[in-house]
């Protein structure tokens, strides 16, 4: 992250949580921050294990994307959406 760069305000809220955390709390395979830092207290997986393997990609991307990827998350999340999209409109014409 730039040091320049201005948090939003959603960034900034979990960078103090963070600090309130100790480094034996960090759990990066179990526990993500970025995957559970949403102000509803709701972690991503809890959401989109009941998807498709497409659609919950979508959301665990834009999810994350103010606390890790930005735009590029954003762009993966649209990708899951277009072949998603792909998969039903195929199914849709054979059926």
């Amino acid at each position: 992250m730039e040091q320049n760069r201005l948090l939003t305000g959603y960034e900034a809220d979990l960078s103090v949580r963070q600090r309130r955390h100790t480094m034996s709390d960090y759990d990066p395979v179990n526990k993500p921050v970025h995957y559970n830092s949403h102000p509803s207290g709701i972690e991503c997986i809890q959401i989109t294990e009941h998807m498709s393997f497409c659609l919950g990609n979508a959301i665990k991307y834009v999810w994350r994307a103010d606390l890790k990827g930005g735009i590029e998350d954003l762009e993966k999340a649209r990708w899951y959406i277009d072949r998603e999209i792909q998969r039903r409109s195929k199914v849709n014409s054979n059926g």
